[in-house]
C-alpha cells in the first residue's frame, strides 16, 4: 500500500526495539555480550565505517559464512544500511525503507514514501542514481527522498511520523545521499549542480517535529538581493560576473559528519555550476564556498571555519566524500582531526579545532596541482590544468575521482585508512567559444566543455585498494583490484578490512599488509560498504549486493538479471545461495525498420546529454539501466513514448521527459536502432 506501511510482522526482534539503542564507541572494544549497533551510515559520530568488533579474525574469517539472505525487490540498490538491535534496516529503490531481522532475513515491515507520484517526481527522478543510505536516533529512522522530502518514520512500526519539503528553494534538485543526526537535529543537503542553475544549501529540523530549525547557503545569491550572513557577504568577493544566474552549484548531495566534541556539522561541498570557472566567474577568484569542508554550529546554523580543497574549481572535483573524525598521535601530539580523502587525489588531515591543514598527502595518480603548501594550505595548482587558450588537457584524476562516493574506512588500531581507488584520466578543453556557451535545459550535464580531440584518448582506467597512513602522510601498502568501481570499505578490530569488488565477490582483507584472506561469490558486483554489529553478543557483517555505471564492465551485471539482496554472515553460516545462471540477451531489431541517418544523429545528441548517465557510454548499460540495444521499448514508437516522454515507469525510476518532442523521441528511437545493429554487426 503506497504511502503506507506494507508490511508489518510481530516477532521477538521488533518488540526489542528500544529507546535509547547503544552505539559503539569507535575507539574501543565493547564486552564480548553487549549490543553493539551500526546506528550511523559510518557506524557512530566519528562516521569511520569501524567496529570494535573482534570475534571474528585473520585466524578464523575462513569459517566465515553465510545466515540469512533477503531479496531486494528494487531496480537500484546502491545502498548500505545500519543495524540497530538485531534489526538491519536500509532504504532502496525510491527511499522505500525495509526493516529486516539480521538472523533469519525475514522482512519485519516496509515502508513505501510514495516518490513515483509526486508532482515534483517527473523531473526529479532523471537523475537516475537512487538513495544511498538513511538515519537513525532514539527509535527513529529518517530517509530523504528523491523528489525532495525529509520523512521521520518509527523503527518499531514502519509509520510516518512527520515529513518536511525540503527542496523548496531548489526547484531542479534531487536528494540522493543519506540525512545526518547532528544532535537534536537532522540534516539533509541535496544534488543536482551537474545539470541546471543550482544554489546548494543545507537544512536542519528538529528531529522530534520536523520544524525547520536553520537554512545555510553554500555559495552566495544575488547580491542586490543582501546576503544571509557574514559568510555569504565574504564568499561574494571569491566570485566574479553575474555568477548568481548560474546559481553557483556547491550542492551538499553526501558526505557530512557531526562531531559531538565541538557540538559542530562538518559539510562536504559540491563542484560549480558549469564545471568550466571561466563561464560562471570569468574573473576567476576561488568561488568560496565550493568544494570545502565547512564548519557549522550545528544548534544555530553559523559559520565557524572552512577549508577549501579546490578554490578555481574547473574539474567537477567536490568533496562529497567521507568525512571521519579521528583522536590520534600526530607528531608527538594528540590531535582532534577531520579525514577526508575526495576526488582530486589527495588525503586530507584537517584540526577540528580551527580548521588548519595539518597535512595533505597524494594517495593516487593526480596531476591537476604540484603540491599543497603546507603553511597556507592551498594548492599550487599546475597552470595546464586549466585548460587555457583552448589548450587540451589530459588530467588525472578523472571526474569520477580517484575516491568516489564508495566509503572509505579507518582504523584506530592500525591508523590506516582504507580507499577504493580509481586511477583515470580525462580530457579538459574549452567549448569554442566560452562567451557564447549556453545553458542546455532538461537533463543534460552541463560541463561547460569542448569536445576533446580525436587523437587525445585517456589510458584504460584501473583500480586499487590503498591503505594510507595517516599520521605518518604516506601510503602503507595497496593492492590492485579488478575492474574501475569497487566497493566500500568496513574495518574492523579483530585485523580485517571487508570489501565487495565487482567481480562479484565479498572479500576479507588482512589490515595490517592487504593480504587477501577469504573471498565468498554473491552473484552480483556491489558498491555499497558492508556493516558490522552484534546480535545476542554474536558479530554478524551484512552488506547489500548491486552494482551501477555509466560504462560496461567485466564481467557486465546486467540490470534485469541483478541478484540485489541483503546478504548477512558470521563464523559458521552454513546457508547457500540459490545457483544464479546469467542469461545473454540478445540485441533486438526489426528488419523493417529503415534508419534515417539525419534522425539517428538527433538522437545521438539528445542520448549522449540526458540518457549515457544511466544506460551507458556508447549505448552499453553498466547496470544503472535496461541496455537499450537489448530492449523492446524502442521498438514500438507509442510504448517509447510512453516511458520517456509520459513517466510510465517512474515507479521503477524512469523520470518523464516531458520536454522531448515528437521529433526527438524519433531521433532517439533512430539512434538505438542505429547503435544496435552496429553493435551486432561488431559481435560477428
Amino acid at each position: 500500500m503506497k504511502g503506507r506501511v506494507s508490511a508489518l510482522v510481530a516477532g521477538a526482534a521488533i518488540l526489542a526495539l528500544a529507546e535509547g539503542i547503544s552505539s559503539y564507541s569507535a575507539q574501543s572494544a565493547a564486552p564480548a555480550a553487549a549490543t553493539v549497533n551500526w546506528s550511523t551510515y559510518g557506524g557512530d559520530d566519528k562516521e569511520q565505517h569501524y567496529s570494535p568488533l573482534q570475534e571474528i579474525t585473520e585466524q578464523n574469517v575462513g569459517k566465515l559464512g553465510l545466515v540469512s539472505s533477503y531479496d531486494i525487490d528494487t531496480f537500484d540498490s546502491y545502498t548500505q544500511p545500519i543495524a540497530v538491535n538485531g534489526v538491519v534496516y536500509f532504504a532502496a529503490g525510491l527511499s522505500v525503507i525495509h526493516a529486516v531481522d539480521a538472523r533469519t532475513g525475514k522482512l519485519l515491515w516496509q515502508y513505501d514514501p510514495d516518490v513515483a507520484s509526486q508532482p515534483e517526481a517527473k523531473w526529479r527522478l532523471r537523475a537516475g542514481w537512487g538513495t544511498r543510505g538513511i538515519a537513525y536516533k532514539d527509535g527513529v529512522l529518517f530517509t530523504a527522498t528523491r523528489e525532495g522530502r525529509l520523512v521521520a518514520v518509527d523503527a518499531k512500526t514502519g509509520k510516518p511520523l512527520w515529513s518536511a519539503k525540503t527542496l523548496d528553494e531548489a526547484e531542479n534538485g534531487y536528494i540522493t545521499g543519506p540525512p545526518w543526526v547532528a544532535g537534536d537535529k537532522v540534516v539533509v543537503g541535496f544534488g543536482g549542480a551537474d545539470y541546471s542553475p543550482t544554489r546548494g544549501y543545507v537544512t536542519a529540523y528538529d528531529i522530534k517535529t520536523g520544524k525547520k530549525a536553520w537554512r545555510w547557503y553554500v555559495v552566495p545569491g544575488d547580491p542586490a538581493k543582501g546576503f544571509e550572513n557574514k559568510a555569504m557577504e565574504a564568499a561574494a568577493k571569491t566570485w566574479t560576473g553575474e555568477w548568481w544566474k548560474f546559481g553557483g552549484g556547491g550542492t551538499v548531495w553526501h558526505a557530512m559528519a557531526y562531531d559531538a566534541k565541538y557540538d559542530r556539522i562538518y559539510l562536504g561541498t559540491g563542484n560549480g555550476w558549469p564545471w568550466n570557472q571561466k563561464i560562471r566567474s570569468p574573473g576567476g577568484g576561488d568561488n568560496l564556498y565550493l568544494s570545502s569542508i565547512v564548519a557549522l554550529n550545528a544548534k544555530t546554523g553559523e559559520y565557524v571555519w572552512h577549508y577549501q580543497v579546490n578554490p578555481e574549481n574547473s574539474h567537477d572535483f567536490n568533496n562529497a566524500m567521507d568525512i571521519e573524525l579521528a583522536d590520534m598521535m600526530i607528531g608527538g601530539k594528540q590531535r582532534s582531526v577531520l579525514i577526508h580523502a575526495p576526488k582530486n587525489g589527495f588525503f586530507y588531515v584537517i584540526d577540528r579545532q580551527n580548521g588548519k591543514l595539518i597535512s595533505a598527502g597524494e594517495f593516487a595518480k593526480q596531476n591537476w596541482a604540484k603540491r599543497i603548501d603546507p603553511v597556507t594550505g592551498r594548492p599550487e595548482i599546475n597552470p595546464e590544468a586549466q585548460y587555457p587558450g583552448g589548450k587540451p588537457f589530459l588530467m588525472y584524476p578523472f571526474p569520477n575521482g580517484a575516491h568516489g562516493v564508495q566509503a572509505m574506512s579507518f582504523s584506530p588500531k592500525t591508523g590506516l585508512s582504507y580507499i577504493p581507488v580509481m586511477e583515470g584520466g580525462r580530457v579538459f578543453v574549452d567549448p569554442p567559444n566560452v562567451k557564447e556557451w549556453q545553458y542546455k535545459p532538461g537533463m543534460f550535464v552541463n560541463t561547460g566543455l569542448g569536445a576533446p580531440p580525436a587523437n587525445l584518448v585517456p589510458p584504460t582506467a584501473s583500480s586499487k585498494l590503498v591503505a594510507f597512513d595517516v599520521a605518518n602522510n604516506k601510503i602503507a601498502w595497496s593492492v590492485p583490484q579488478p575492474g574501475v568501481f569497487n566497493g566500500g570499505t568496513l574495518a574492523t578490530g579483530g585485523g580485517l578490512i571487508f570489501q565487495g569488488t565487482n567481480d562479484g565477490n565479498l572479500n576479507a582483507y588482512s589490515a595490517a599488509n592487504g593480504r587477501k584472506l577469504w573471498s565468498y561469490p554473491v552473484q552480483n558486483g556491489m558498491l555499497a560498504a558492508p556493516i558490522s554489529y552484534t546480535v545476542g553478543g554474536k558479530q554478524y557483517v551484512s552488506v547489500i549486493t548491486g552494482f551501477r555505471s555509466s560504462f560496461p564492465n567485466s564481467p557486465n551485471w546486467d540490470y534485469r538479471q541483478q541478484q540485489r539482496r541483503l546478504l548477512t554472515f558470521a563464523i559458521g553460516g552454513v546457508k547457500k545461495l540459490p545457483a544464479f545462471e546469467p542469461v545473454d540477451d540478445p540485441i533486438q531489431d526489426d528488419p523493417a525498420f529503415v534508419i534515417d541517418p539525419g534522425k539517428a544523429k538527433v538522437g545521438a545528441g539528445i542520448y549522449n546529454g540526458s540518457c549515457v548517465i544511466c544506460h551507458g557510454s556508447g549505448m552499453m548499460a553498466g547496470g544503472a539501466a535496461p541496455d537499450l540495444r537489448k530492449s523492446a521499448v524502442p521498438m514500438d514508437a507509442e510504448t517509447f513514448t510512453s516511458v520517456v516522454r509520459d513517466g510510465a515507469l517512474m515507479a521503477r525510476g524512469m523520470g518523464s521527459f516531458a520536454q522531448l518532442t515528437d521529433a526527438e523521441l524519433e531521433g532517439l528511437r533512430h539512434y538505438i536502432r542505429q547503435r544496435a545493429r552496429e553493435s551486432a554487426q561488431q559481435a560477428k
